[in-house]
């Protein structure tokens, strides 16, 4: 059993992911377990729509998990994105009476004015400061510098109040506990852009099965993030247009599909088979996919804010199941005139892993490895083998250990108390004659028994064999104790 390792699951529009790994001294991240949840009937653009079959698949992918760890899961990383989020820039202003010093404590009111904004339907799920205008100059970090006038840029990521309220509820039912909400695209970033990449200007573009993302970064600072309502799923569905399942289609898609094919490369006369009775002509094919990519391009491009057009010195950088598409960073290239552009299949840390999808590097997983990577708390909880046992066994204690805790006796003392001396003894039987005697009572010997109620004076004699076996053992039990004695 393991006793240390992160949970995170990923919620996407077509599978729902769970995986468990543990962290490395080196870095490294060794995964344990991968599961995976069909969900294109209860999530639909990267946003719940169906709770009850949402909590369902969440439960399924703890229980699978739970069993393959052989280990309870105390809380999970949850990654946020889908059409829900956008970005909305901010600005806070504050000016002095007289020249401050800006302090970190003027910054940080900057920041708590920010997150009090309030927006319809919406709420601020992180927020990512700009550069700062201090009088007229722009500085990334204004404390220490005198000025009459402060203006913080702020760049807010938004996300719908209605969209919080279902995932909460679905991980409420499935009694999943929540470690933390983690910003998907942030943590794309963070695991496969490099630190020159961030610095000189880049545009990350995940294309997702419904959804693609552009995340555009300068100077290490997340500048503009936008989800667009197109994916992977809308080129199928442009070939389903052929009379085909989805399923058939998708599977040409990736067998026969290119994003760009050159006039020179294309053989006019080639056909493709749809089934054992159909076939389709390979340019018409290919000019369905290409249409749907370039729109998708199109729309990538213009998500790019006019003050950072030139200067992306690190280019685009494709991830995602779309990235899979033959030639997609060749249509990149055209249809954004920007030359440097490259797919990342993985991520920059090192993964260790028998999990055949992570080791294709298909750019599939790289998301959820980058909620693992940014999770840093422990998510295991009992062995399931601990879960099974007595419930009384962690308060049972062996014989041993009661004698363990036992104080140590004191000399003549017993479990029941200390043993009495022979004249100790024969006096309390005389106090008890003598005070029998004294409210009328037979004291005979050989008749003597101690009565029940005998502290209140009601003692009966009895004349039965028993009574008179007792009191000759109590003589003779006095009678050594006395010689002993003595």
């Amino acid at each position: 059993m393991v006793k240390d390792f992160v949970v995170a699951i990923e919620l996407g529009s077509s599978k729902i992911t769970g995986i468990a790994g543990r962290k490395n001294a080196d870095g490294s991240i060794t995964i344990l377990a991968v599961v995976k949840e069909d969900s294109r009937q209860c999530i639909r653009k990267g946003v719940i729509y169906n709770i009850d079959k949402t909590c369902a698949c969440l439960s399924n992918i703890i229980e699978r998990l739970r069993q393959q760890l052989r280990t309870e899961i105390a809380q999970v990383y949850i990654g946020v994105g889908g059409q829900s989020i956008r970005s909305i820039k901010n600005v806070i202003v504050r000016s002095f009476d007289k020249e401050e010093i800006v302090t970190q404590q003027i910054v940080d009111e900057l920041m708590d004015t920010n997150r009090a904004m309030s927006y319809p339907d919406q709420e601020i799920l992180y927020a990512e400061a700009q550069e700062y205008r201090v009088g007229t100059q722009h500085q990334l970090d204004p404390v220490g510098i005198p000025c009459t006038h402060l203006e913080g840029n702020i760049l807010n990521i938004l996300w719908r109040k209605s969209f919080y309220k279902n995932l909460n509820l679905c991980f409420e039912t499935a009694g999943i506990p929540i470690a933390d909400m983690l910003l998907a695209p942030l943590m794309l970033a963070d695991s496969v852009l490099t630190e020159s990449e961030k610095r000189i200007g880049c545009m990350l573009v995940d294309l997702g099965a419904d959804t693609t993302t552009v995340s555009v970064y300068y100077k290490n600072i997340l500048r503009h993030l936008a989800v667009i309502p197109l994916g992977g799923n809308n080129i199928t569905k442009d070939i389903s247009s052929l009379q085909l399942e989805e399923s058939d289609a998708e599977r040409l898609k990736l067998q026969y599909g290119s994003a760009w094919t050159d006039e020179a490369e294309l053989d006019t006369a080639e056909m493709i088979p749809i089934d054992t009775d159909r076939s389709v002509e390979k340019r018409k094919f290919l000019e369905i996919i290409e249409g749907r990519v370039q729109e998708i391009i199109e729309n990538v491009k213009s998500q790019v804010p006019g003050e950072y057009a030139d200067r992306l010195l690190g280019g685009i950088i494709i991830t995602g199941g779309g990235a899979n598409l033959r030639n997609i960073d060749r249509a990149f290239r055209i249809y954004t005139k920007m030359e440097k552009v490259r797919i990342a299949r993985s991520v920059t840390c090192t993964i260790n892993t028998s999990d055949a999808d992570i080791k294709s590097e298909n750019c599939m997983m790289n998301t959820i490895l980058g909620l693992l990577a940014r999770g840093n708390m422990n998510c295991a909880g009992k062995d399931l083998t601990e879960a099974t046992k007595n419930i009384f066994e962690d308060d049972a204690l062996t014989e041993g250990e009661h004698q363990e805790q036992r104080p140590p006796r004191k000399p003549g003392e017993t479990e029941r108390g200390v043993i009495p001396t022979g004249k100790e003894m024969e006096q309390a039987e005389a106090e008890r004659i003598s005070k029998e005697r004294a409210n009328g009572s037979n004291t005979g010997d050989d008749n003597d028994v101690d009565s029940e109620d005998g502290d209140k004076g009601d003692s009966r004699p009895s004349n039965n064999i028993f009574s008179k076996i007792v009191g000759g053992f109590k003589k003779f039990v006095i009678q050594i104790v006395n010689d002993k004695t003595d």
